[in-house]
């Protein structure tokens, strides 16, 4: 039997999360033998070869141009924001925690496209955030083991990426996704390079640099499963299944790091994929 266009973009979303979660368990997995900068030096590197070599056998020359040179500068900024964050995140904090705290970027979205894009946001909005927030309380209470400074790295990645979908969105179509996506990631490997003189104390062994290179080679993967499922079906239905990869970043954590969430972690992880949720149905009933 025929598997229908919308099944067809749930299976491939969900298949994007797991690997999602495959390019975060791999990374804190580097972290115990490597420096942070180093690792996103390496996989920026081995990403943006793989983009550029891709892009332009696909589109020629006329790839990098580019319209909005400001916008695309600062939407590349803003990801190596978000690895440099979040994977120094990964390396303090649990993956199923950290994971789940960064998911607080659509409740972020929220509250940044008020000034930044002159959006209003109803009662509904406003709650959905404040349940955000709250999950993210319940997963640091006092007495739970996680109400350290490090806590504030995911916050700041999910910050980061908030401001990410925002400039994504002013770009909109004044380039082309591939122009984007390329210009990103060159800004990214740049950006390392810069500051590869405060860093650098040798290549890694052969093995972990394999797996640093590795890493841009999943973080495409991912994305271009991800693009395909947008074909089949509307951001909307799909971004619910998106809170799959929290599920799958405590399995890894199980299978991998032998870390459990205790029960007010779960219930914290919960409170803010029903937030997400809330939040995407709002969205489907603006549009």
């Amino acid at each position: 039997m025929a598997i229908s266009r919308p099944l067809k973009g749930i299976l491939l979303t969900c298949a994007a999360v797991l690997v999602f979660a495959s390019l975060d368990s791999l990374s804190k997995y580097l972290t115990t033998f490597n420096s942070v900068l180093m690792i996103l030096w390496v996989r920026y590197l081995s990403q943006s070869l793989l983009l550029a070599t891709w892009q332009l056998s696909r589109h020629g020359l006329r790839v990098l141009k580019v319209n909005c040179p400001g916008l695309q500068v600062l939407r590349g900024l803003s990801l190596l924001a978000i690895s440099l964050f979040f994977l120094s995140a990964l390396s303090l904090l649990p993956i199923g925690e950290a994971t789940a705290v960064h998911f607080l970027s659509p409740l972020l979205v929220i509250l940044l496209a008020i000034p930044l894009l002159g959006e209003r946001a109803s009662l509904g909005h406003w709650l959905v955030v404040g349940l955000g927030f709250a999950g993210v309380l319940i997963i640091v209470r006092p007495g739970g083991g996680l109400l350290t400074p490090a806590m504030l790295l995911p916050v700041a990645s999910a910050t980061c990426y908030a401001v990410f979908q925002l400039l994504t969105r002013r770009i909109g179509t004044r380039d082309s996704a591939a122009t984007t996506n390329l210009v990103t990631g060159l800004v990214g490997a740049a950006g390392m390079s810069l500051m590869l003189p405060w860093f650098w104390s040798g290549l890694p062994e052969w093995p972990q640099l394999l797996g640093m290179a590795s890493l841009g080679v999943i973080a495409v993967g991912g994305h271009m499963l991800l693009t395909v499922a947008f074909q089949y079906s509307s951001p909307v239905l799909l971004a619910p299944f998106s809170y799959l990869q929290i599920f799958f970043a405590v399995l890894y954590g199980f299978v991998l790091f032998d870390h459990v969430p205790d029960a007010g972690a779960l219930l914290g992880m919960g409170v803010i994929a029903l937030s997400g949720l809330g939040s995407v149905w709002l969205q489907g009933r603006r549009a």
